[in-house]
Protein backbone atom coordinates (compact mmCIF):
# COMPACT_ATOMS: atom_id res chain seq x y z
CA UNK A 1 0.00 0.00 0.00
CA UNK A 2 2.81 2.45 0.76
CA UNK A 3 4.90 1.75 -2.25
CA UNK A 4 1.79 2.11 -4.51
CA UNK A 5 1.03 5.54 -3.27
CA UNK A 6 4.79 6.74 -3.35
CA UNK A 7 4.58 5.20 -7.02
CA UNK A 8 1.58 7.73 -7.91
CA UNK A 9 2.78 10.58 -5.84
CA UNK A 10 6.39 10.46 -8.35
CA UNK A 11 4.05 10.19 -11.28
CA UNK A 12 2.23 13.42 -10.28
CA UNK A 13 5.14 14.55 -9.66
CA UNK A 14 7.03 14.09 -13.32
CA UNK A 15 3.46 15.32 -14.49
CA UNK A 16 4.05 18.35 -13.30
CA UNK A 17 7.87 19.07 -13.87
CA UNK A 18 6.63 18.42 -17.57
CA UNK A 19 4.19 20.70 -17.04
CA UNK A 20 6.03 23.42 -16.00
CA UNK A 21 8.94 22.60 -17.52
CA UNK A 22 11.12 23.85 -19.56
CA UNK A 23 8.98 23.84 -22.95
CA UNK A 24 5.34 24.00 -20.94
CA UNK A 25 3.18 26.90 -19.73
CA UNK A 26 5.92 26.89 -16.60
CA UNK A 27 8.68 28.56 -18.62
CA UNK A 28 6.35 30.50 -20.02
CA UNK A 29 5.61 31.65 -16.68
CA UNK A 30 9.06 32.34 -15.66
CA UNK A 31 9.59 34.80 -18.74
CA UNK A 32 6.25 36.54 -18.79
CA UNK A 33 8.04 39.89 -18.04
CA UNK A 34 9.41 39.34 -22.02
CA UNK A 35 5.59 40.08 -22.97
CA UNK A 36 5.74 43.80 -24.11
CA UNK A 37 2.62 45.87 -23.64
CA UNK A 38 2.18 49.57 -24.53
CA UNK A 39 -0.79 50.86 -22.97
CA UNK A 40 -2.66 54.13 -23.86
CA UNK A 41 -3.30 56.44 -21.97
CA UNK A 42 -0.75 56.00 -19.09
CA UNK A 43 -1.88 56.54 -16.48
CA UNK A 44 -5.62 55.28 -17.67
CA UNK A 45 -7.99 58.10 -17.19
CA UNK A 46 -11.90 58.12 -16.13
CA UNK A 47 -14.13 59.90 -19.42
CA UNK A 48 -17.61 59.48 -19.81
CA UNK A 49 -18.01 57.80 -16.19
CA UNK A 50 -15.59 55.01 -18.02
CA UNK A 51 -12.40 53.89 -17.96
CA UNK A 52 -11.16 52.45 -21.17
CA UNK A 53 -7.65 51.12 -21.97
CA UNK A 54 -6.13 50.19 -25.16
CA UNK A 55 -2.87 47.97 -25.25
CA UNK A 56 -0.62 47.56 -27.38
CA UNK A 57 1.04 43.94 -26.38
CA UNK A 58 3.51 41.45 -28.25
CA UNK A 59 4.58 37.56 -27.08
CA UNK A 60 8.31 37.56 -28.17
CA UNK A 61 9.54 34.65 -30.62
CA UNK A 62 10.02 31.53 -28.94
CA UNK A 63 8.13 32.06 -25.67
CA UNK A 64 4.60 30.77 -26.74
CA UNK A 65 4.26 26.81 -26.12
CA UNK A 66 2.98 25.06 -29.37
CA UNK A 67 0.26 23.18 -27.24
CA UNK A 68 0.40 26.42 -25.28
CA UNK A 69 -3.27 28.29 -24.29
CA UNK A 70 -3.63 31.74 -22.74
CA UNK A 71 -6.29 33.56 -21.06
CA UNK A 72 -4.82 37.38 -20.65
CA UNK A 73 -6.82 39.64 -18.78
CA UNK A 74 -5.83 43.27 -17.93
CA UNK A 75 -7.07 44.13 -14.47
CA UNK A 76 -7.60 47.23 -11.98
CA UNK A 77 -6.42 46.23 -8.73
CA UNK A 78 -6.78 48.09 -6.08
CA UNK A 79 -7.25 48.55 -1.93
CA UNK A 80 -10.52 46.22 -1.25
CA UNK A 81 -11.15 44.62 -4.55
CA UNK A 82 -10.07 45.00 -8.24
CA UNK A 83 -12.13 45.12 -11.45
CA UNK A 84 -11.27 42.59 -15.02
CA UNK A 85 -11.20 44.15 -18.28
CA UNK A 86 -12.34 41.55 -21.09
CA UNK A 87 -10.37 38.87 -21.05
CA UNK A 88 -8.17 37.98 -24.84
CA UNK A 89 -7.79 34.17 -25.30
CA UNK A 90 -4.36 33.05 -27.62
CA UNK A 91 -3.46 29.65 -28.42
CA UNK A 92 0.12 28.34 -29.52
CA UNK A 93 0.37 26.58 -33.07
CA UNK A 94 -0.14 22.74 -31.85
CA UNK A 95 -3.36 23.57 -29.62
CA UNK A 96 -6.80 22.77 -30.18
CA UNK A 97 -9.25 26.06 -30.23
CA UNK A 98 -10.31 28.56 -32.02
CA UNK A 99 -8.44 31.17 -30.51
CA UNK A 100 -5.55 33.61 -31.80
CA UNK A 101 -2.89 31.72 -33.04
CA UNK A 102 0.87 32.96 -31.90
CA UNK A 103 3.40 31.22 -33.76
CA UNK A 104 6.05 29.93 -32.03
CA UNK A 105 9.23 30.83 -33.70
CA UNK A 106 8.25 34.47 -34.90
CA UNK A 107 5.75 35.63 -31.57
CA UNK A 108 2.99 38.11 -32.70
CA UNK A 109 1.80 41.47 -31.89
CA UNK A 110 -1.51 42.10 -30.86
CA UNK A 111 -3.70 44.92 -29.72
CA UNK A 112 -6.16 45.17 -26.73
CA UNK A 113 -9.27 47.67 -26.44
CA UNK A 114 -11.97 47.36 -23.55
CA UNK A 115 -13.67 50.06 -20.85
CA UNK A 116 -14.93 49.63 -18.03
CA UNK A 117 -17.41 51.41 -15.57
CA UNK A 118 -15.56 53.80 -13.39
CA UNK A 119 -16.14 53.32 -9.32
CA UNK A 120 -14.45 55.52 -6.53
CA UNK A 121 -12.37 52.93 -5.81
CA UNK A 122 -10.17 52.92 -9.08
CA UNK A 123 -8.56 56.42 -7.86
CA UNK A 124 -5.85 54.86 -6.64
CA UNK A 125 -5.27 51.54 -8.43
CA UNK A 126 -2.87 49.83 -10.50
CA UNK A 127 -3.16 48.23 -13.82
CA UNK A 128 -1.82 44.76 -13.98
CA UNK A 129 -2.08 41.54 -16.70
CA UNK A 130 -3.06 38.42 -15.07
CA UNK A 131 -2.68 34.91 -17.38
CA UNK A 132 -4.41 32.12 -17.00
CA UNK A 133 -1.81 29.41 -18.12
CA UNK A 134 -3.83 26.13 -19.83
CA UNK A 135 -1.99 23.38 -21.40
CA UNK A 136 -3.23 19.49 -22.21
CA UNK A 137 -6.41 17.75 -23.10
CA UNK A 138 -9.31 19.97 -23.12
CA UNK A 139 -6.48 22.21 -20.78
CA UNK A 140 -7.06 20.18 -18.27
CA UNK A 141 -3.99 21.56 -16.57
CA UNK A 142 -3.77 25.12 -15.56
CA UNK A 143 -1.14 28.27 -13.97
CA UNK A 144 -1.94 31.05 -12.84
CA UNK A 145 1.34 33.33 -14.36
CA UNK A 146 2.98 36.51 -12.13
CA UNK A 147 0.51 39.07 -12.56
CA UNK A 148 2.56 42.19 -14.24
CA UNK A 149 1.64 45.82 -13.79
CA UNK A 150 2.12 47.58 -16.79
CA UNK A 151 0.63 50.90 -16.36
CA UNK A 152 -0.91 53.18 -13.42
CA UNK A 153 -4.42 53.79 -12.44
CA UNK A 154 -6.68 56.22 -12.97
CA UNK A 155 -6.53 59.73 -13.27
CA UNK A 156 -9.76 61.31 -12.07
CA UNK A 157 -9.62 65.02 -13.34
CA UNK A 158 -13.18 65.26 -14.85
CA UNK A 159 -14.46 64.86 -12.33
CA UNK A 160 -13.27 68.10 -10.75
CA UNK A 161 -16.18 69.46 -12.69
CA UNK A 162 -18.47 72.16 -10.59
CA UNK A 163 -21.83 72.22 -10.84
CA UNK A 164 -22.30 76.12 -12.06
CA UNK A 165 -25.52 75.46 -14.14
CA UNK A 166 -26.80 78.67 -15.46
CA UNK A 167 -30.42 78.42 -14.58
CA UNK A 168 -32.24 81.68 -15.68
CA UNK A 169 -34.42 84.47 -14.07
CA UNK A 170 -37.51 85.53 -16.36
CA UNK A 171 -36.58 88.81 -17.34
CA UNK A 172 -38.97 92.15 -17.01
CA UNK A 173 -40.03 94.33 -19.99
CA UNK A 174 -39.72 97.70 -17.63
CA UNK A 175 -39.20 100.76 -19.61
CA UNK A 176 -39.36 104.07 -17.70
CA UNK A 177 -39.73 106.17 -20.50
CA UNK A 178 -42.33 105.35 -23.69
CA UNK A 179 -43.32 107.41 -26.28
CA UNK A 180 -47.02 107.81 -27.30
CA UNK A 181 -49.49 109.57 -29.57
CA UNK A 182 -52.46 111.83 -28.67
CA UNK A 183 -54.45 112.73 -32.46
CA UNK A 184 -57.68 114.66 -33.25
CA UNK A 185 -58.58 115.83 -36.94
CA UNK A 186 -60.22 118.72 -37.93
CA UNK A 187 -62.43 118.66 -40.91
CA UNK A 188 -63.52 121.94 -42.98
CA UNK A 189 -65.92 122.68 -45.51
CA UNK A 190 -65.07 123.04 -49.25
CA UNK A 191 -62.34 126.05 -50.13
CA UNK A 192 -62.73 127.05 -46.04
CA UNK A 193 -60.11 126.44 -43.74
CA UNK A 194 -61.48 128.25 -41.01
CA UNK A 195 -62.25 126.03 -37.98
CA UNK A 196 -65.66 125.71 -36.97
CA UNK A 197 -66.99 125.84 -33.37
CA UNK A 198 -69.41 122.87 -34.09
CA UNK A 199 -65.87 121.30 -35.34
CA UNK A 200 -64.64 121.80 -32.24
CA UNK A 201 -67.49 119.41 -30.59
CA UNK A 202 -66.30 115.80 -31.95
CA UNK A 203 -64.88 113.52 -29.23
CA UNK A 204 -61.53 113.45 -30.76
CA UNK A 205 -60.89 117.25 -30.45
CA UNK A 206 -62.94 117.43 -26.91
CA UNK A 207 -60.40 114.91 -25.86
CA UNK A 208 -56.69 116.45 -27.04
CA UNK A 209 -58.15 119.42 -25.25
CA UNK A 210 -58.62 117.09 -22.08
CA UNK A 211 -55.24 115.98 -22.55
CA UNK A 212 -53.43 119.33 -23.10
CA UNK A 213 -55.28 120.45 -19.39
CA UNK A 214 -54.27 117.04 -17.59
CA UNK A 215 -50.59 117.28 -19.02
CA UNK A 216 -49.82 120.11 -16.42
CA UNK A 217 -51.10 118.64 -13.63
CA UNK A 218 -49.28 115.07 -14.47
CA UNK A 219 -45.91 115.29 -14.36
CA UNK A 220 -45.20 112.23 -15.62
CA UNK A 221 -46.12 113.61 -18.91
CA UNK A 222 -43.98 115.41 -20.93
CA UNK A 223 -44.82 116.60 -24.28
CA UNK A 224 -42.19 116.62 -27.19
CA UNK A 225 -43.49 118.07 -30.11
CA UNK A 226 -46.99 118.68 -32.51
CA UNK A 227 -46.95 118.03 -36.10
CA UNK A 228 -50.23 118.96 -38.46
CA UNK A 229 -50.37 116.88 -41.69
CA UNK A 230 -52.82 119.09 -43.94
CA UNK A 231 -54.65 118.22 -47.08
CA UNK A 232 -57.64 119.41 -49.90
CA UNK A 233 -59.83 117.65 -51.31
CA UNK A 234 -58.74 116.52 -54.98
CA UNK A 235 -61.84 118.13 -57.00
CA UNK A 236 -60.43 121.80 -57.05
CA UNK A 237 -57.38 123.28 -58.68
CA UNK A 238 -53.99 122.06 -57.83
CA UNK A 239 -52.61 126.05 -56.99
CA UNK A 240 -55.81 126.53 -54.97
CA UNK A 241 -55.71 122.82 -52.97
CA UNK A 242 -51.86 123.73 -52.53
CA UNK A 243 -52.28 127.20 -51.05
CA UNK A 244 -55.73 125.66 -48.95
CA UNK A 245 -53.66 122.99 -47.42
CA UNK A 246 -51.33 125.46 -46.22
CA UNK A 247 -53.85 127.50 -44.53
CA UNK A 248 -55.80 124.50 -43.25
CA UNK A 249 -52.15 123.65 -41.54
CA UNK A 250 -51.52 127.10 -39.99
CA UNK A 251 -55.24 127.14 -38.53
CA UNK A 252 -54.99 123.37 -36.83
CA UNK A 253 -51.92 125.18 -35.62
CA UNK A 254 -53.17 128.05 -34.53
CA UNK A 255 -56.28 126.23 -32.33
CA UNK A 256 -53.89 123.87 -31.13
CA UNK A 257 -51.50 126.45 -29.58
CA UNK A 258 -54.60 128.55 -28.48
CA UNK A 259 -55.58 125.33 -26.46
CA UNK A 260 -52.04 124.65 -25.24
CA UNK A 261 -51.72 128.35 -23.81
CA UNK A 262 -54.90 128.11 -21.91
CA UNK A 263 -53.82 125.05 -20.25
CA UNK A 264 -50.44 127.00 -19.45
CA UNK A 265 -48.19 124.56 -21.28
CA UNK A 266 -44.64 125.49 -21.41
CA UNK A 267 -44.25 124.17 -24.94
CA UNK A 268 -47.05 126.49 -26.24
CA UNK A 269 -45.17 129.46 -27.46
CA UNK A 270 -41.93 127.53 -28.59
CA UNK A 271 -41.80 127.19 -32.40
CA UNK A 272 -39.78 124.46 -32.41
CA UNK A 273 -42.62 122.65 -30.27
CA UNK A 274 -44.47 122.47 -33.89
CA UNK A 275 -43.98 121.13 -37.54
CA UNK A 276 -46.30 121.80 -40.51
CA UNK A 277 -47.22 120.17 -43.28
CA UNK A 278 -49.15 120.30 -46.32
CA UNK A 279 -49.79 117.73 -48.46
CA UNK A 280 -51.91 119.31 -51.35
CA UNK A 281 -54.75 117.82 -52.47
CA UNK A 282 -55.45 113.93 -51.52
CA UNK A 283 -56.04 112.06 -54.37
CA UNK A 284 -54.56 109.03 -52.85
CA UNK A 285 -57.16 109.80 -50.15
CA UNK A 286 -59.74 109.92 -52.60
CA UNK A 287 -59.02 106.16 -54.02
CA UNK A 288 -58.81 104.89 -50.56
CA UNK A 289 -62.18 106.08 -49.45
CA UNK A 290 -63.81 104.96 -52.82
CA UNK A 291 -62.37 101.69 -52.14
CA UNK A 292 -63.58 101.49 -48.76
CA UNK A 293 -67.22 103.06 -49.47
CA UNK A 294 -70.19 100.87 -49.14
CA UNK A 295 -73.04 103.40 -50.76
CA UNK A 296 -70.96 104.69 -53.80
CA UNK A 297 -72.50 103.35 -56.59
CA UNK A 298 -70.16 101.79 -59.71
CA UNK A 299 -67.54 102.61 -57.14
CA UNK A 300 -64.57 100.71 -59.35
CA UNK A 301 -65.81 102.02 -62.81
CA UNK A 302 -65.85 105.51 -60.95
CA UNK A 303 -62.19 104.94 -59.90
CA UNK A 304 -61.28 103.39 -63.74
CA UNK A 305 -62.47 106.62 -65.28
CA UNK A 306 -60.53 108.84 -63.28
CA UNK A 307 -57.44 107.19 -63.40
CA UNK A 308 -57.59 107.35 -67.66
CA UNK A 309 -56.61 111.27 -66.89
CA UNK A 310 -53.26 111.52 -65.60
CA UNK A 311 -53.57 115.62 -66.30
CA UNK A 312 -54.47 116.43 -63.31
CA UNK A 313 -56.31 119.50 -63.91
CA UNK A 314 -58.70 117.11 -66.09
CA UNK A 315 -59.15 114.66 -63.88
CA UNK A 316 -60.08 117.73 -60.99
CA UNK A 317 -62.94 118.25 -63.55
CA UNK A 318 -64.05 115.06 -63.89
CA UNK A 319 -64.20 114.36 -60.02
CA UNK A 320 -66.47 118.03 -60.01
CA UNK A 321 -68.91 115.57 -62.37
CA UNK A 322 -68.71 112.46 -60.55
CA UNK A 323 -69.58 114.81 -57.62
CA UNK A 324 -72.52 116.05 -59.30
CA UNK A 325 -73.56 112.99 -60.27
CA UNK A 326 -72.77 110.91 -57.54
CA UNK A 327 -74.19 112.11 -54.45
CA UNK A 328 -72.63 109.89 -51.90
CA UNK A 329 -69.34 111.41 -53.50
CA UNK A 330 -70.03 114.78 -52.80
CA UNK A 331 -71.61 114.14 -48.95
CA UNK A 332 -69.34 111.53 -47.70
CA UNK A 333 -66.09 111.27 -49.77
CA UNK A 334 -65.00 114.74 -50.34
CA UNK A 335 -65.26 116.30 -46.55
CA UNK A 336 -63.21 113.67 -45.20
CA UNK A 337 -60.54 114.50 -47.28
CA UNK A 338 -60.89 118.01 -46.18
CA UNK A 339 -58.96 118.22 -42.76
CA UNK A 340 -55.66 118.39 -40.85
CA UNK A 341 -54.36 115.75 -39.19
CA UNK A 342 -53.02 116.88 -35.66
CA UNK A 343 -50.58 114.40 -33.79
CA UNK A 344 -49.09 115.53 -30.30
CA UNK A 345 -46.32 113.17 -29.65
CA UNK A 346 -45.09 112.97 -25.87
CA UNK A 347 -43.27 110.71 -23.53
CA UNK A 348 -44.86 108.77 -20.65
CA UNK A 349 -42.39 108.92 -17.55
CA UNK A 350 -42.71 105.58 -15.22
CA UNK A 351 -42.10 105.41 -11.71
CA UNK A 352 -39.16 106.35 -10.11
CA UNK A 353 -37.19 103.25 -8.44
CA UNK A 354 -37.99 104.41 -4.79
CA UNK A 355 -41.57 104.72 -5.63
CA UNK A 356 -41.69 100.94 -7.18
CA UNK A 357 -39.49 99.98 -4.33
CA UNK A 358 -42.45 101.64 -1.89
CA UNK A 359 -44.94 100.25 -3.69
CA UNK A 360 -44.03 96.78 -3.94
CA UNK A 361 -44.33 96.56 -0.73
CA UNK A 362 -47.32 98.90 0.77
CA UNK A 363 -49.39 98.45 -3.00
CA UNK A 364 -47.86 95.88 -5.35
CA UNK A 365 -51.80 95.49 -6.69
CA UNK A 366 -51.35 98.78 -8.10
CA UNK A 367 -47.68 97.76 -10.34
CA UNK A 368 -48.32 96.01 -13.49
CA UNK A 369 -46.10 92.86 -14.13
CA UNK A 370 -43.17 94.77 -16.30
CA UNK A 371 -42.93 96.90 -12.95
CA UNK A 372 -43.29 94.33 -10.28
CA UNK A 373 -40.55 92.27 -11.96
CA UNK A 374 -38.21 95.47 -12.23
CA UNK A 375 -38.67 96.06 -8.14
CA UNK A 376 -37.28 92.68 -7.54
CA UNK A 377 -33.98 93.70 -9.38
CA UNK A 378 -33.66 96.89 -7.14
CA UNK A 379 -32.66 94.86 -3.89
CA UNK A 380 -29.98 92.14 -3.66
CA UNK A 381 -31.54 90.91 -0.29
CA UNK A 382 -32.41 87.58 -1.14
CA UNK A 383 -35.55 86.76 0.70
CA UNK A 384 -37.00 90.46 -0.75
CA UNK A 385 -36.30 89.54 -3.88
CA UNK A 386 -38.65 85.95 -3.39
CA UNK A 387 -41.25 88.37 -1.31
CA UNK A 388 -42.06 90.22 -4.38
CA UNK A 389 -41.90 87.19 -6.92
CA UNK A 390 -44.46 85.88 -4.75
CA UNK A 391 -46.54 89.14 -4.88
CA UNK A 392 -46.04 88.87 -8.94
CA UNK A 393 -47.13 85.51 -9.14
CA UNK A 394 -50.51 86.30 -7.17
CA UNK A 395 -51.24 89.72 -8.26
CA UNK A 396 -50.56 88.83 -12.25
CA UNK A 397 -51.10 84.74 -12.47
CA UNK A 398 -51.17 84.36 -15.88
CA UNK A 399 -47.80 85.72 -16.54
CA UNK A 400 -44.83 82.74 -16.14
CA UNK A 401 -42.75 84.91 -15.27
CA UNK A 402 -43.55 85.33 -11.31
CA UNK A 403 -43.86 81.52 -10.93
CA UNK A 404 -40.41 80.68 -12.70
CA UNK A 405 -38.49 83.36 -10.53
CA UNK A 406 -39.85 82.39 -7.41
CA UNK A 407 -38.60 79.18 -8.48
CA UNK A 408 -35.28 80.59 -9.74
CA UNK A 409 -34.72 81.73 -6.21
CA UNK A 410 -35.24 78.83 -4.40
CA UNK A 411 -32.77 77.09 -6.38
CA UNK A 412 -30.39 79.89 -4.77
CA UNK A 413 -31.30 78.26 -1.42
CA UNK A 414 -30.87 74.81 -2.20
CA UNK A 415 -34.66 73.95 -2.13
CA UNK A 416 -34.93 72.17 -5.38
CA UNK A 417 -38.11 70.26 -4.95
CA UNK A 418 -39.72 73.72 -4.29
CA UNK A 419 -37.94 75.28 -7.31
CA UNK A 420 -39.07 71.86 -10.06
CA UNK A 421 -42.38 72.57 -8.72
CA UNK A 422 -42.61 76.09 -9.15
CA UNK A 423 -40.89 76.02 -13.28
CA UNK A 424 -43.15 72.95 -13.63
CA UNK A 425 -46.12 75.54 -12.90
CA UNK A 426 -44.83 78.55 -15.07
CA UNK A 427 -44.47 75.78 -17.55
CA UNK A 428 -47.90 74.98 -17.27
CA UNK A 429 -49.58 78.73 -17.37
CA UNK A 430 -47.22 78.52 -20.46
CA UNK A 431 -44.55 76.54 -22.30
CA UNK A 432 -41.19 78.48 -22.06
CA UNK A 433 -37.55 77.53 -22.69
CA UNK A 434 -36.47 79.74 -19.41
CA UNK A 435 -38.45 77.12 -17.01
CA UNK A 436 -37.40 74.53 -19.25
CA UNK A 437 -33.84 74.98 -19.39
CA UNK A 438 -34.30 75.38 -15.42
CA UNK A 439 -36.00 72.06 -15.64
CA UNK A 440 -32.62 70.64 -17.56
CA UNK A 441 -30.84 72.31 -15.07
CA UNK A 442 -32.50 70.32 -12.06
CA UNK A 443 -32.73 66.56 -14.24
CA UNK A 444 -28.61 67.23 -14.48
CA UNK A 445 -28.00 67.77 -10.93
CA UNK A 446 -30.16 64.73 -9.90
CA UNK A 447 -28.01 62.82 -12.46
CA UNK A 448 -30.75 62.58 -15.32
CA UNK A 449 -28.52 63.34 -17.86
CA UNK A 450 -30.65 61.67 -20.71
CA UNK A 451 -33.78 64.07 -19.48
CA UNK A 452 -31.52 67.02 -19.12
CA UNK A 453 -30.26 66.74 -22.66
CA UNK A 454 -33.60 66.62 -23.86
CA UNK A 455 -34.87 69.41 -22.05
CA UNK A 456 -32.29 71.82 -22.81
CA UNK A 457 -32.88 71.05 -26.40
CA UNK A 458 -36.42 72.04 -26.71
CA UNK A 459 -34.82 75.04 -24.69
CA UNK A 460 -32.30 76.09 -26.66
CA UNK A 461 -34.28 79.90 -27.13
CA UNK A 462 -33.85 80.74 -24.08
CA UNK A 463 -29.87 81.88 -24.84
CA UNK A 464 -26.22 81.30 -24.42
CA UNK A 465 -26.95 79.95 -20.88
CA UNK A 466 -28.26 76.59 -22.49
CA UNK A 467 -25.79 75.92 -24.30
CA UNK A 468 -23.24 76.36 -21.62
CA UNK A 469 -25.60 73.75 -19.55
CA UNK A 470 -25.42 71.16 -22.55
CA UNK A 471 -21.42 71.84 -22.31
CA UNK A 472 -21.48 70.72 -18.47
CA UNK A 473 -23.63 67.29 -19.76
CA UNK A 474 -20.80 66.83 -22.72
CA UNK A 475 -18.22 66.67 -19.82
CA UNK A 476 -19.71 64.49 -18.04
CA UNK A 477 -20.27 62.51 -21.08
CA UNK A 478 -16.68 62.67 -21.92
CA UNK A 479 -17.48 64.43 -24.96
CA UNK A 480 -14.53 67.14 -24.83
CA UNK A 481 -15.15 68.27 -28.20
CA UNK A 482 -19.24 69.20 -28.09
CA UNK A 483 -18.19 70.39 -24.14
CA UNK A 484 -15.68 73.06 -25.87
CA UNK A 485 -17.84 74.42 -28.94
CA UNK A 486 -21.17 74.57 -26.55
CA UNK A 487 -18.94 76.64 -23.92
CA UNK A 488 -17.29 78.85 -26.47
CA UNK A 489 -16.93 82.55 -24.81
CA UNK A 490 -17.26 81.91 -21.73
CA UNK A 491 -14.66 81.75 -19.36
CA UNK A 492 -15.35 80.39 -16.49
CA UNK A 493 -13.77 76.83 -14.31
CA UNK A 494 -15.48 74.03 -15.99
CA UNK A 495 -14.94 75.74 -19.65
CA UNK A 496 -11.16 75.78 -19.02
CA UNK A 497 -11.31 72.27 -17.61
CA UNK A 498 -13.15 71.51 -20.95
CA UNK A 499 -10.39 72.75 -22.80
CA UNK A 500 -7.96 71.05 -20.93
CA UNK A 501 -9.49 67.79 -21.20
CA UNK A 502 -9.63 68.04 -25.16
CA UNK A 503 -5.75 68.65 -24.86
CA UNK A 504 -5.08 72.47 -25.35
CA UNK A 505 -3.76 73.08 -22.09
CA UNK A 506 -2.28 76.78 -23.31
CA UNK A 507 -5.92 77.59 -24.31
CA UNK A 508 -7.23 76.20 -20.75
CA UNK A 509 -4.86 78.41 -19.34
CA UNK A 510 -5.97 81.62 -20.71
CA UNK A 511 -9.88 81.06 -20.03
CA UNK A 512 -9.20 80.10 -16.27
CA UNK A 513 -7.16 83.31 -16.11
CA UNK A 514 -10.47 85.37 -17.24
CA UNK A 515 -13.24 83.73 -14.53
CA UNK A 516 -14.01 84.51 -11.52
CA UNK A 517 -12.68 81.37 -10.18
CA UNK A 518 -8.74 81.53 -10.90
CA UNK A 519 -8.04 82.45 -7.44
CA UNK A 520 -9.73 79.75 -5.96
CA UNK A 521 -8.41 77.26 -3.99
CA UNK A 522 -9.52 74.57 -6.91
CA UNK A 523 -8.61 77.17 -9.68
CA UNK A 524 -5.10 76.98 -8.13
CA UNK A 525 -5.58 73.63 -8.09
CA UNK A 526 -6.53 73.07 -12.01
CA UNK A 527 -3.51 75.45 -12.60
CA UNK A 528 -1.57 73.06 -11.19
CA UNK A 529 -2.48 70.40 -13.45
CA UNK A 530 -2.52 72.76 -16.69
CA UNK A 531 1.24 72.97 -15.77
CA UNK A 532 2.01 69.75 -15.17
CA UNK A 533 0.49 68.91 -18.72
CA UNK A 534 2.96 71.68 -19.95
CA UNK A 535 5.74 70.03 -18.27
CA UNK A 536 6.26 72.77 -15.97
CA UNK A 537 6.47 71.48 -12.70
CA UNK A 538 7.81 74.64 -11.41
CA UNK A 539 4.15 76.10 -11.89
CA UNK A 540 2.69 72.61 -10.56
CA UNK A 541 4.83 73.62 -6.93
CA UNK A 542 3.77 77.34 -7.54
CA UNK A 543 -0.22 76.40 -7.74
CA UNK A 544 -0.04 73.66 -5.34
CA UNK A 545 1.17 75.74 -3.01
CA UNK A 546 -1.46 78.81 -2.93
CA UNK A 547 -4.58 75.82 -3.54
CA UNK A 548 -3.61 74.06 -0.27
CA UNK A 549 -2.82 77.18 1.50
CA UNK A 550 -6.88 78.15 0.53
CA UNK A 551 -7.72 74.41 1.01
CA UNK A 552 -5.33 72.48 3.24
CA UNK A 553 -7.35 69.06 2.24
CA UNK A 554 -5.90 69.66 -0.83
CA UNK A 555 -2.66 68.44 0.17
CA UNK A 556 -3.57 64.74 0.48
CA UNK A 557 -5.83 64.63 -2.93
CA UNK A 558 -2.50 66.64 -4.55
CA UNK A 559 -0.07 63.86 -2.67
CA UNK A 560 -1.78 60.91 -4.56
CA UNK A 561 -3.41 62.88 -7.98
CA UNK A 562 -1.21 60.97 -10.48
CA UNK A 563 -1.63 64.50 -12.56
CA UNK A 564 1.64 65.33 -10.55
CA UNK A 565 3.13 61.67 -11.28
CA UNK A 566 6.62 63.86 -12.91
CA UNK A 567 6.64 66.36 -10.83
CA UNK A 568 5.92 64.21 -7.38
CA UNK A 569 9.55 65.02 -6.13
CA UNK A 570 9.14 68.78 -6.22
CA UNK A 571 5.61 69.69 -5.37
CA UNK A 572 6.94 71.25 -1.74
CA UNK A 573 4.09 70.31 -0.18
Amino acid sequence: MEKRHLKGLSLLTLTWLAVTGCGGIGKMNKYVENIKYTVDPNPLIVQGDSVAVNVNGNFPGKYFYKKAQVELTPTLTYTGGETPFKTAFFQGEGAVGNNTVIPYETGKAFNYMHKVAYTPSMAESELVVKILGKQGKEGKKQLEFDPVKIADGVITTPYLMMSDDKVLLAKDAFVRITDHTQDATLNYLVNSSVVRPNELKDADIKAMTDFFKMMKTNPNIVAKSLSVDAWASPEGELSKNENLADDRAKSAKSWAKGELLRAKSDSAKLDAFYTLTARGEDWEGFKRAMQASTTVPDKELVLRVLEMYPDVTKREEEIKNMAATYKEIADQILPQLRRSEMKLNYQRVGKTDAQLTEMSSTMPDSLNVEELLFAATLTTDINEQLRIYKETERVHPTDYRGANNVGYIYMMQNKMAEAESQFQKANTIMDNPVSTNNLGVVARLRGDRKKAAELFAKASAAGPEVKYNQGLLNIQNGDYSAANSNMAGAKSFNSALAKMLGGDAAGAQALLDGSTEKDSAMGHYLAAIIAARQSNCDGVRSHLGMAVQKDASLREKAMKDLEFRNCKDNLGL
